[in-house]
């Protein structure tokens, strides 16, 4: 099980586009990377989240602008360790650690978008 995030439009609610390719990797991603600011993101990461984000864990910036959420995904990363694994779906601070910063990434190309997922 695992959470689509993604920053979609305001208005029409759809999946934003960049311009580039990037090739953030999650639980599933497309080889040769997307344009659409999406990440997919394991549940195993859950307790993690919550810890750092609330009770909602990373749904806590669903609803909210890339712009809003930056600071919140970039406080609750500078607080994790830096034990990230060559094995994706173990539940380490690193490796949760390094989807928050991915999220930022793509808050950063695309601040207008608002936050929605699952």
């Amino acid at each position: 099980m695992s959470y689509d995030i993604n920053l979609c439009d305001p208005v029409t609610h759809d999946v934003l586009e960049l311009d580039d390719p990037h090739d953030m990797r999650g639980g599933t991603y497309a080889m040769g990377g997307t344009t659409l600011c999406t990440l997919n993101v394991t549940y195993n990461y859950g307790a993690i989240f919550r810890r750092e984000l609330g009770e909602r864990g990373i749904r806590t910036i669903y609803g909210m602008t890339g712009a809003e959420s930056i600071p919140v995904l970039e406080a609750a990363a500078s607080r994790l360790a830096d034990d990230a694994t060559g094995n994706y779906w173990d539940a380490t601070e690193g490796n949760a650690k390094r989807a928050l910063l991915q999220l930022a990434a793509l808050a950063k190309l695309r601040p207008d978008g608002v936050w929605d997922g699952d």
